[in-house]
């Protein structure tokens, strides 16, 4: 049999030697069949060898890709999901501070204090309704309530509650700017816990850029730096729930076995159930029973968006902290806080102070060097 006249599209046969102690060997040419030379073989000990190249029949051919191709592709992949993980978490954010601003400038001169908790047990509500809608179509599938799955995810509202209790008492006892100082504190906290928790690498450009934001919040509260020790406690409070919020949110995305949409619905389920006994004992619910004013459609509806734009901001948060991790989620809630001044601005004639324009500068810096660490980084893991 001829090598030279024997590759065809399905592979290429050879011939091995037996193993028999006679060796008997049968002839096997290599070359052309009139002047090549000739080995023995056993007829029986065929190899099949597949060809490096295979033809299609059409003259093309496919080379198959290596390792390092692959895993490159796959980084490329892993990054552009980060990417849009990130900016749908932000745009989402950004977002919901404004239709909350509004909503707050619109009905808030018409009652004596806020509504902020009850406004998040009706935003949560008009969330599960739309979750329960997708669900209903077929778009969308998670399984029923099982107090189970309630209970493993119930840690995450207790410090989502408490980050929202102790931020708004927090901003009761300090001026804002202090309580943007926290903020960026609370992040360097999640970076660490990151890192402690579950071994995330951090490098030097991201500790800089946490860096150059507090110092950027430092100095645009520079003129307003009184702190007394129970705005103090409270500011520390929530910088602890604040972080812990974010750590164990990353946990339960991972151990909770559940679809981004059916953690949408518990996250939103246990938040109304218990934030509706908090917005009872300080008086929300009383206010807003008695106050006809806010008994409207137009105040239904623009609650009922907010909602709307809740759900997609609950899947948008859960899907960045289980795509990019802690410490970018903590950093692009800093960053948010740029173009909401910048927009607020525009939108609701907010003035922007000096010190406030120093903070929006640094922030962008601070950000600046961030993106760079994780470009870095990413480069860094492909070229392994």
């Amino acid at each position: 049999m001829s090598i030279g006249s024997s590759i065809s599209s399905t592979g290429l046969t050879v011939r091995s030697p037996s193993n028999s102690k006679k060796n008997n060997m049968e002839d096997v040419e290599l070359g052309s069949s009139s002047h090549g030379r000739r080995l023995k073989a056993k007829e029986s000990d065929v190899v099949e060898m597949t060809p490096l190249i295979v033809g299609n029949g059409d003259g093309s051919s496919k080379i198959p890709q290596s390792p390092r191709q692959t895993s490159s592709e796959g980084e490329s992949s892993s990054c552009m999901k980060s990417f849009i993980a990130s900016a749908m978490y932000s745009g989402c954010s950004v977002g919901m501070v404004l239709v909350n601003k509004s909503l707050a400038s619109s009905y808030n001169h018409l009652i004596d204090g806020d509504l902020n908790f009850l406004l998040v047990v009706f935003q949560a509500i008009a969330a599960v309704i739309c979750v329960e809608v997708c669900k209903f179509a077929g778009w969308v599938e998670y399984p029923d309530f099982n107090l189970r799955t309630a209970k493993l995810w119930a840690p995450v509202n207790i410090l989502f509650c408490g980050m929202l209790f102790t931020g708004m008492t927090s901003l009761e006892h300090n001026s804002v700017p202090m309580v943007t100082v926290f903020k960026n504190i609370t992040n360097i906290m999640t970076t660490v816990g990151d890192c402690i928790i579950y071994g995330a690498s951090v490098e030097v450009l991201v500790i800089a850029a946490f860096g150059i934001m507090l110092a950027g919040a430092v100095m645009a509260a520079k003129n307003d730096a009184d702190v007394t020790t129970t705005g103090l406690f409270w500011m520390l409070a929530n910088c602890v729930c604040t972080s812990g919020y974010v750590l164990y949110l990353k946990y339960a995305t991972k151990s909770v076995k559940l679809s981004k949409f059916g953690m949408v619905f518990y996250n939103n389920v246990l938040c109304s159930v218990f934030l509706v006994p908090v917005s009872f004992m300080n008086g929300e619910i009383r206010t807003f029973l008695n106050t006809p004013a806010l008994h409207t459609v137009d105040y239904a509806v623009k609650n009922a968006f907010a909602g709307f734009v809740g759900f997609f901001l609950n899947f948008a948060s859960l899907n960045c902290v289980a795509q990019t991790g802690p410490t970018t989620y903590a950093m692009i809630g800093s960053l948010n806080k740029v173009p909401i001044a910048i927009m607020g601005y525009f939108i609701f004639d907010n003035a922007i102070s000096e010190e406030t324009w120093t903070f929006i500068s640094i922030s962008l810096i601070g950000g600046i060097l961030y993106t760079i660490a994780t470009l870095r980084s990413g480069r860094r893991k492909s070229g392994k």
